[in-house]
């Protein structure tokens, strides 16, 4: 049985791998966003930044939806290593 510091290292470093995944997918879409190429080509290049937009938006969902959903399972692996007194 896994001990109440493993559950929240592993909580931890489970949310740090989903947020800078994140991070790393909002910097190439600013970056292909932004990028001389596609700006210059007109409507194309203003279609390609929405669909950026949105792939970016469903990205930032299906974060938060992972985070908690990672939440509610750190929480039944607590109460399982605590036992059911654990007030959280």
């Amino acid at each position: 049985m896994a001990s109440y510091s493993d559950v929240q290292r592993a909580v931890r470093v489970e949310k740090f791998r989903i947020w800078v995944a994140w991070f790393c997918a909002g910097l190439i879409a600013l970056f292909a966003g932004r990028a001389v190429a596609v700006a210059d080509i007109g409507t194309v290049g203003t279609i390609i930044q929405a669909v950026i937009g949105v792939v970016w938006l469903a990205l930032t969902v299906t974060a938060f939806r992972m985070t908690n959903a990672l939440n509610r399972r750190a929480n039944a692996e607590r109460r399982e290593v605590l036992g059911d007194d654990y007030p959280g």
